[in-house]
């Protein structure tokens, strides 16, 4: 009853009275002051009269988070706590475990160790489950659990964790966790630098100065710059990092708004680094935000050849604006435009489908832009590289695997199958595929694809309307046919899915940096890059097309 006075009314009355702070005041007053009265009476009303006790602060932010949702992903609020994970985005910096944890399904569980943090040096490993921290039982924990492993530095935490059905204990020493933007760099051959640029926090740009002014002490005569599965992050850092490959004064991004203050140019404003240097840039389908603005405005700008797969679309530009009480609310603001003008925006959330998910813009409603030498680029859904590789492009079934931790969680038994893998690359063969095959089976791995989820709830209301048995012999035929596609995925994609594996099992093996170094000689993209910057002929034709 009370999940349904909060949907029913305290969310769709907050949705409104939040508005107050970003709405034209002077069109909307009466309006906005109306609702805010109509919102304060409400809540005051439900709290006093309701049944049971509330939670005031829980309602109102459970009624906000939903709100905000309805509008786009980015636009969010922080509570106390969330403010100082959000910090830690931006700034890279920590006191913690220095460990990448998820919780699912109440569990809470080491993704990723961080070489030399103190989840590395505690001996976890990725696949443990923290099942205790200090005198804490997760069990029947409810709130936060990784609030419990923050602290000052030097703080010792005492945690209990399973590892392959075995409980086992150890302690943590809290420090401070330094997250590098740039976590590798290394030459590839004799004349080529790659780079790495993980995320766009404040130490982006000067840490991919330092590595391309080390890469080209080194003999760099060509770079390629990495930025696949980079979210994004702070909007100024990608102009800074543009501004070491073109002249001051260039213009990178620019945004615009309903609200005249957050139309801005930016502009490069230093000296660069070198403006001739031979560039590839890397992106693929996780590519975002910042890294599209870098992407896309060094490809306007003919500066670099663009290299991959079509990158995730997020043209939206946002800002934290302090609230009451060490709360804040992370706003879309504005849209930003690229150096030829176009919007690289492949959502539309003013427009949902019957799910109430944003449409994607139809490929038909692109429109085309020139770059500086007249090569055509679009609009409306990313950026499309100048060099398209099937390779960068995920299938839906490999992006089930990993959503969905079948990867993850076959590679945590592999890992402990093969204790001696040491710092050798390994081999997968089509016996090991088959052997992951017949995990998922053991596992009875869900795939959770938009077609299983669409016909196990339609088997929810069957049985609701009670007419599941009629439909029985129906839904089997079609859960079978289903398991039977799936099983024809696995092995359509095989080759795609086994590089996910050998991947990982690097990773678990030799930290990121290992898996970083294995790219250099192995990854067919970096492999193209290189081939391409030792064609200036092929080069030079992409960028004056």
């Amino acid at each position: 009853m009370l999940s349904k006075l909060k949907r029913k009314y305290v969310i769709p009355v907050v949705a409104v009275a939040f508005l107050f702070v970003g709405a034209s005041f002077k069109n909307d007053f009466f309006e906005i002051a109306k609702q805010i009265e109509i919102f304060t009476t409400l809540f005051k009303t439900v709290n006093v009269n309701y049944v049971d006790e509330t939670n005031p602060g829980e309602l109102m932010d459970i009624a906000i988070k939903n709100m905000l949702a309805d509008l786009d992903p980015y636009t969010v609020y922080f509570n106390e706590q969330d403010v100082a994970k959000f910090k830690i985005n931006n700034t890279g910096e920590y006191t913690g475990i220095g460990a990448l944890i998820t919780r699912k399904e109440g569990r809470l569980i080491i993704k990723e160790p961080y070489k030399d943090y103190p989840a590395d040096k505690a001996g976890l490993k990725a696949g443990d489950e923290i099942i205790q921290i200090g005198d804490v039982n997760l069990v029947d924990f409810k709130e936060d659990a990784g609030e419990l492993l923050k602290g000052t530095k030097n703080t010792s935490i005492d945690i209990k964790y399973l590892r392959q059905g075995k409980t086992l204990s150890t302690k943590l020493i809290l420090t401070e966790v330094d997250l590098n933007a740039v976590p590798y760099y290394a030459m590839v051959n004799a004349t080529t630098g790659y780079i790495v640029l993980s995320q766009f926090n404040a130490k982006a740009s000067s840490e991919t100065k330092e590595a391309l002014l080390d890469l080209k002490k080194q003999g760099a005569t060509k770079i390629i710059l990495d930025l696949r599965g980079n979210p994004g992050g702070l909007l100024g850092e990608a102009v800074n990092i543009c501004n070491l490959f073109l002249p001051k004064d260039e213009t990178i991004v620019t945004t615009k708004s309903k609200n005249e203050k957050y139309n801005n140019v930016y502009k490069t404003q230093r000296t660069p680094i070198d403006t001739e240097i031979p560039l590839v840039v890397i992106v693929n389908g996780k590519s975002a935000s910042a890294s599209e603005i870098v992407s896309g405005a060094l490809q306007d700008l003919d500066r670099a050849v663009v290299v991959g797969s079509r990158s995730f679309g997020k043209g939206l530009v946002q800002r934290p604006l302090e609230l009451t009480y060490g709360t804040q609310v992370k706003v879309t603001i504005s849209r930003y435009y690229t150096p030829s003008g176009r919007g690289i925006q492949a959502l539309d959330y003013t427009h949902k489908d019957a799910d109430g998910k944003a449409i994607r813009i139809d490929q038909k409603d692109y429109n085309a832009f020139k770059t500086r030498n007249g090569r055509t680029v679009y609009d409306g859904g990313g950026i499309l590289p100048d060099v398209v590789m099937e390779e960068s492009k995920q299938s839906s079934i490999a992006d089930a695997l990993q959503r969905n931790d079948a990867i993850f969680n076959y590679v945590t038994d592999y890992y402990y199958k093969h204790p001696n893998q040491g710092t050798a690359i390994p081999t997968f063969s089509d016996a090991d595929y088959n052997g992951f095959k017949q995990f998922l089976k053991t596992t009875n791995f869900d795939f959770d694809t938009e077609t299983e989820k669409s016909l196990k709830a339609t088997l929810e209301i069957a049985k609701k309307e009670k007419v599941d048995e009629t439909i029985a012999a129906e839904y089997n035929q079609l859960l079978a046919a289903l398991k039977k596609s799936e099983e024809k995925e696995l092995d359509q994609n095989k080759e795609e899915i086994k590089k996910l594996i050998i991947d990982d099992i690097i990773t678990r093996y030799q930290y990121k940096e290992g898996l970083y170094k294995y790219y250099t000689t192995s990854n067919p993209e970096i492999k193209k890059a290189t081939d391409l910057l030792n064609n200036s002929a092929e080069y030079n034709k992409i960028l004056s097309k």
